[in-house]
């Protein structure tokens, strides 16, 4: 239940650290973050950040390369390896649900032209699960399928944290924070309360340049009533922010039509092709 998952001290996952944490597997784990974001390390860099000695750090990565999760060039360095593509893989297609899904998804696409989302809780997270790139829509390349930060900054965040009851969200937006992605950003929980509440009369979350500059997204619940949270669905569109401000009634319009298409294939209920 949610509300497990957001208490007690964690880390990325869902539950809190162990007292017999497998400190192999943490460090190997580690490696990984420091490599995605700093390509290029040697073995005694690798082991300064992880505060290995050398050897130690070298058996580790040795191990990594012979699996595939690392990659070591002529000069020594090293990069993400071509296994971590395969787990990647793996993950979209767990997150993604039901083949018709994407389906449905790439239909909104061809209909409007813009990039679509859909979105769950995900260990207790709102993450995206499924993406439909749009040719019209800018690149966002960090909403792919696993992506979990800035619920408060993107619509599709935003529709799943108004499914939520108060307290629940108070201590998801406490455990996540509230990055400043833009200016726009909102960082102050009251006015993403306030702004929460406009979207529900609207009748769609949305935002402007507070995730990306000159993109505006809007976003709908698609089932909002599941027995589980983790049942809770959103539908959300990018979009460049001047075509979004001339076609806010159609977007809301097309959101609306295809969560219902979307929310029956979810519950088994889309009808048979006639």
């Amino acid at each position: 239940m949610l509300e497990e998952w957001l208490t007690g001290p964690r880390g990325r996952g869902n539950a809190p650290r162990p007292k017999d944490i497998v400190q192999s597997v943490s460090r190997a784990l580690k490696l990984m973050d420091i490599i995605g974001s700093e390509p290029g390390l040697t073995v005694k860099q690798m082991a300064r950040r992880l505060q290995l000695n050398s050897t130690t750090a070298y058996h580790l990565i040795r191990t990594m390369v012979y699996e595939g999760y690392l990659i070591r060039d002529d000069l020594g360095n090293y990069a993400i390896g071509p296994a971590i593509a395969d787990r990647y893989r793996d993950l979209a297609r767990a997150l993604r649900g039901p083949d018709e899904l994407p389906i449905a998804l790439r239909r909104a696409v061809v209909e409007s032209g813009y990039s679509h989302f859909l979105a769950r809780f995900v260990g207790g997270r709102v993450c995206v699960t499924a993406v439909a790139e749009g040719p019209h829509s800018p690149w966002l390349e960090e909403l792919v399928p696993g992506f979990d930060e800035g619920a408060h900054a993107t619509a599709l965040g935003k529709a799943m944290l108004a499914m939520l009851e108060p307290h629940r969200r108070d201590r998801y937006l406490r455990e996540s924070g509230m990055r400043k992605f833009t200016e726009d950003t909102l960082t102050d929980p009251a006015v993403l309360e306030a702004d929460l509440a406009s979207g529900r009369k609207r009748g769609m979350q949305i935002e402007i340049g507070q995730y990306r500059p000159g993109v505006a997204c809007a976003a709908v619940g698609v089932i909002e009533d599941g027995e589980e949270v983790t049942d809770y669905l959103a539908l959300g569109v990018a979009l460049p922010i001047r075509d979004f401000m001339h076609s806010a009634k159609q977007i809301r319009t097309s959101l609306h039509a295809h969560a219902e298409i979307i929310r029956n294939l979810a519950k088994g209920t889309a009808p048979e092709a006639g």
